[in-house]
């Protein structure tokens, strides 16, 4: 047992299949999430005082440790929240400009054989199902277009026969003819498959993994093929090696009781996935549990102005990574947290499959807190001072190539 609460696996005891084309990497996250020297972090993040909380402030952006940031994770940093608000802001308009990447997810099933307690998903729900037709996928697609978005997100519930490999494959062929940037978050594949996505016109994957506390993680999910705590974990670096250009992580904040904890992981998972796979584009969510149809309640909900805190901290410990804030929260948190360090949105968002051409015929896998259209928060960024960015150029530029050289499409 490490100092983490894992157990380490026997020399004698055969490596698992951690889904890498050979060879496998030398290192990878779990590797250092064990080495990571937890108890040390957390006790920063309770304890630190002012004078900790000054020099990780002082601190270069690019020099700042982990322990910085536990730093400012920390009770006495939340008395300082409007200093730390100020540093996130100068930082993010720094490195990023006053602009905000908007992009909208489009679920294409709400079926699944997973059990996760908190999900609206889950499998045992009785709730309404169904997974969209090709002709459905392209008629909610082309709903988001006309509202301006060129970046999708496609979602589904984890079943293996509905919605694998080759019903991916096929939705995402389909659309890439007519949307310019794609991304999935679904279950969880291999690197072989990874690359059969890409191959199809997929060009990012986003990955939560809910909770890094492996206790917790055992806790909540209690059926089906999420429950392999390692298997998530290393998704990211198996779709890295896949050759996708952007990679988002973050944990769903509630599960586990500490959301310092979950912080100080997530943080630690950027950093490595920053510096092993460079040439991939990273971001980071800190989305909060929303009502589902599974009725869940966190234990310890997080309050506003920790996730306040949380995105500044995270900001100035990971100055090149995106921070992505979705449609879950209220408009008024929003609005607050475009002006910290966010720089990826969505907007006039349904969870659940037909939820934009026919709502309402299928269950949402959770509640929507911010209702307003995607002009409305287009016109609200506006007034605040940001340009809301509908397309990712450097994502257009291999179909801009493709077109210069004689081809008929962006692939």
């Amino acid at each position: 047992m490490n100092a983490n609460g894992r157990t380490s696996r026997p020399a004698s005891v055969p490596p698992v299949d951690r889904g890498f084309v050979p060879p496998e990497p030398d290192e990878t996250f779990a590797d250092a999430l064990e080495r990571l020297s937890f108890d040390g972090l957390l006790k920063e993040a309770r304890t630190a005082g002012d004078e900790r909380i000054t020099r990780a402030l002082a601190a270069p952006p690019l020099d700042r440790t982990l322990f910085d940031f536990a730093a400012l994770l920390s009770p006495a940093a939340a008395g300082r929240l409007e200093e730390l608000a100020r540093a996130s802001r100068r930082l993010t308009l720094a490195r990023f400009g006053r602009t905000m990447r908007m992009y909208a997810p489009l679920y294409l099933s709400n079926e699944c054989m997973t059990t996760c307690v908190y999900c609206g998903f889950a499998r045992e729900l009785p709730i309404a199902r169904k997974t969209l037709t090709p002709q459905g996928t392209l008629d909610e697609a082309r709903h988001l277009l006309r509202q301006g978005f060129r970046s999708i997100l496609l979602l589904t519930g984890e079943h293996q026969r509905l919605t694998g490999v080759e019903f991916l494959e096929d939705r995402i062929r389909l659309l890439a003819r007519e949307v310019p940037s794609l991304a999935i978050e679904v279950q969880v594949w291999s690197e072989e498959e990874y690359r059969r996505l890409r191959s199809a016109g997929c060009e990012g994957v986003v990955i939560y993994q809910e909770t890094y506390h492996p206790d917790t993680y055992a806790r909540v999910h209690v059926a089906g093929k999420k429950r392999r705590y390692e298997w998530r974990l290393l998704g990211p670096e198996r779709a890295a090696r896949a050759g996708m250009r952007r990679v988002g992580i973050g944990a769903l904040l509630g599960l586990h009781d500490d959301w310092r904890y979950e912080a100080i992981a997530a943080a630690a998972h950027a950093r490595f996935l920053m510096r092993r796979y460079w040439r991939t584009q990273v971001t980071v969510s800190v989305p909060r549990l929303r009502p589902s149809a599974s009725g869940y309640q966190p234990r310890d909900p997080v309050g506003d102005r920790d996730l306040a805190q949380l995105v500044c901290a995270l900001r100035l410990a990971l100055p090149d990574a995106g921070i992505v804030i979705s449609a879950r929260e209220a408009p008024a948190i929003r609005d607050g947290l475009f002006q910290l360090g966010v720089t990826h949105t969505s907007a006039g968002s349904h969870t659940e499959p037909g939820g934009y051409t026919a709502p309402k015929e299928a269950t949402e896998q959770f509640e929507v807190s911010d209702l307003r259209s995607p002009a409305e928060v287009a016109a609200r960024l506006r007034e605040l001072g940001y340009d809301p960015v509908w397309e990712d150029w450097s994502a257009v530029a291999p179909a801009t190539e493709a077109m210069l050289a004689g081809g008929a499409g962006r692939r």
